[in-house]
């Protein structure tokens, strides 16, 4: 069970998302978002800390066919470098979960139950942080989101995310 300061949850912080030259969903905004992802990682601790991973899974069916027409460069296998997290957060957290969802809560729903606190951070803020946040709130998860160590796909849509999840005070803090 985490401590009085809750969990961190630092989402997707893989390197598919970390650089805008190297994978078209990377954010220009994660150079600058990383450095907070570390620190909150090394205050909370190995223990209470949880990053995620997104992975393709075209075995989803549904909308995520035509997604995938349309982002083809991201059906690489679990393992490839693509999908690998940051080397600056790899050994800063004690639990990492992998879902094929943009929203990270069925994955993260077994660790982190209703009342905990949680801390959330990663990228991107308008997809994959705001995905997860709004069902974790849903199911009785009390959410801060650490706005500085979240980086958006874009810095609009950043601002975009952070006023819509700002909306379900006091369930969300940003």
């Amino acid at each position: 069970m985490p401590g009085a300061d809750g969990w961190l949850v630092v989402v997707d912080p893989q390197a598919v998302f970390a650089d805008p030259g190297a994978s078209p969903w990377g954010s220009p905004m994660f150079g600058d978002a990383v450095g907070e992802m570390v620190a909150l990682a090394r205050r909370f601790g190995l223990e209470r800390t949880v990053v995620t991973r997104f992975v393709a899974d075209p075995g989803l069916g549904g909308s995520w066919e035509p997604y995938y027409r349309e982002w083809p460069f991201a059906l690489v296998p679990d393992g490839d470098p693509l999908y690998a997290v940051v080397p600056e957060l790899e050994g800063l957290a004690g639990h990492v979960v992998t879902a094929g969802t943009f929203g990270k809560w069925p994955v993260l729903s077994g660790l982190v139950a209703p009342g905990d606190r949680v801390t959330l951070a990663g990228v991107a803020t308008d997809c994959c942080v705001i995905s997860t946040a709004l069902p974790m709130a849903d199911a009785g998860v009390r959410v801060e989101v650490a706005a500085r160590a979240c980086a958006g796909s874009t810095p609009e849509n950043h601002e975009r995310a952070l006023a819509a999840m700002a909306l379900f005070a006091p369930q969300i803090v940003v």
